[in-house]
């Protein structure tokens, strides 16, 4: 058996920074975007091609690393099997190494005639490209933890979707380039919805869902489909429409990556607890947070995961959540704990949850008949957030209106009151 190296499609490997792994990878994702079922290959199989152990990949295979390089097959160095005949085939004089030679010669010679003066040669989009736009998108997602909900990241995340998009058009790319850049601006456009939803903006918040939602589609990013939908969930639930968050909170949970990754299972499992609470199911919602809470046990903290999942899952999220659904369900006492548990754990860089569960936190004392500690933990939510931030702000006027409920003409009140007209002097 001829086991002469394919020499290109190590080249191409080594231009285009793949490893054996990853390239498999790559290929087993366009064979799901091809058949709708996962490929099967693993680093062993793409180290056969390179060895010359496999000359001619299975059709399926084959399709898909064309689609992910951009180039034929015959172009990354493989032959086709000939054909039966009848006929017995002369033996085979060329010489192999000549013949890949020559193959390798004739692509770069048709590379060189592209780029000969007086031809328009395209220009070549990579995954410096895709790189540069994912520090873009990390700038977004910190801006959204320090602030949150404001219409400048809303727009600035809509304007770098457009920008990810109008690359797809400015010159030739490969296949995952292609589907990196579709990737790209679909996390871009769900940072926009997820800026207007916290805004409260909902109508457009529904807009960028559907742009996210066809672009998600094209990227074949399990990671950023689930993202959107399970935003659209909590969307829903903000909006008080418990039966369509759950809906699309469910979308979300059946992808495959559910089932690979524990961590996107606990978010998925911590995000329908939220819901439940919401809809006043007790039993559902103390179910769903055990399992998340046992999902997060399980998760391996050194599996690769996107830059926005690292950014704010952890711990604290599900505490935060658990908080959220148990003052729905009012149970004032479990939502403390919960409280006290997110507080504890947030990490620095979240300034916007830490305002949101210190004013959930406020609301659960009150609840439970302390006015003076309610009032002053509301009196810890910085003024920025409380002005500034749609969400906090509303749920900070419901505090005001459940305080003079609960305690009307005490000095709390007065305390209250003369606190919050600093805020709207500091605006």
């Amino acid at each position: 058996m001829d086991t002469t190296r394919n020499t290109v499609l190590e080249a191409w490997m080594t231009e285009h920074g793949y490893s054996s792994n990853s390239l498999a990878e790559a290929v087993n994702r366009a064979i799901e975007r091809l058949t709708g079922r996962p490929g099967g290959l693993d680093g062993s199989s793409v180290r056969a091609w390179k060895a010359g152990r496999v000359t001619w990949p299975k059709s399926a295979a084959r399709k898909a690393l064309e689609d992910v390089t951009g180039l034929p097959a015959v172009a990354l160095g493989f032959v086709p099997r000939s054909r039966p005949s009848s006929t017995p085939a002369p033996p085979q004089q060329e010489d192999p190494d000549m013949k890949r030679r020559t193959l390798v010669g004739s692509i770069a010679a048709a590379a060189a005639a592209a780029a000969a003066p007086g031809t328009a040669s395209p220009r070549r989009i990579g995954m410096s490209d895709v790189n540069r736009l994912n520090k873009r998108f990390a700038e977004i997602i910190a801006s959204d933890h320090r602030h949150g909900g404001q219409l400048g990241i809303e727009q600035r995340a809509a304007a770098l979707a457009d920008e990810a998009l109008n690359l797809q058009n400015a010159g030739s790319a490969t296949q995952r380039v292609r589907s990196n850049l579709y990737a790209s601006a679909a996390a871009f456009r769900s940072s926009a919805m997820w800026a207007a939803m916290d805004g409260r903006r909902y109508d457009v918040a529904k807009a960028h869902m559907r742009e996210a939602q066809a672009l998600a589609e094209m990227s074949g990013d399990q990671a950023i489909k689930f993202r959107i939908w399970s935003h659209a969930g909590t969307m829903y639930r903000h909006m008080g429409r418990p039966a369509d968050a759950l809906a699309a909170n469910d979308v979300a949970r059946n992808l495959h990556l559910i089932r690979r990754d524990p961590l996107f299972a606990s978010l998925g499992l911590a995000r329908q607890g939220a819901i439940q609470g919401t809809a006043q199911d007790r039993t559902s919602t103390r179910r769903a947070f055990e399992q998340a809470q046992d999902a997060m046990l399980r998760a391996d903290s050194a599996d690769f995961r996107p830059v926005w999942m690292l950014a704010f899952y952890d711990q604290a999220e599900l505490d935060s959540l658990a908080l959220s659904a148990n003052l729905a369900l009012g149970d004032y006492s479990t939502a403390e704990y919960h409280a006290h548990r997110c507080l504890s754990a947030l990490r620095p860089h979240m300034i916007r949850s830490r305002a949101i569960a210190t004013t959930r936190l406020a609301h659960a004392q009150l609840a439970q008949g302390a006015p003076d500690a309610a009032t002053a933990t509301a009196m810890k939510v910085p003024a920025e957030a409380a002005t500034q931030h749609a969400r906090v702000t509303r749920m900070l006027q419901e505090f005001g209106a459940a305080l003079r409920a609960t305690a009307p003409g005490s000095s709390t009140v007065q305390t209250w009151t003369e606190h919050t007209a600093t805020w709207r002097m500091a605006a």
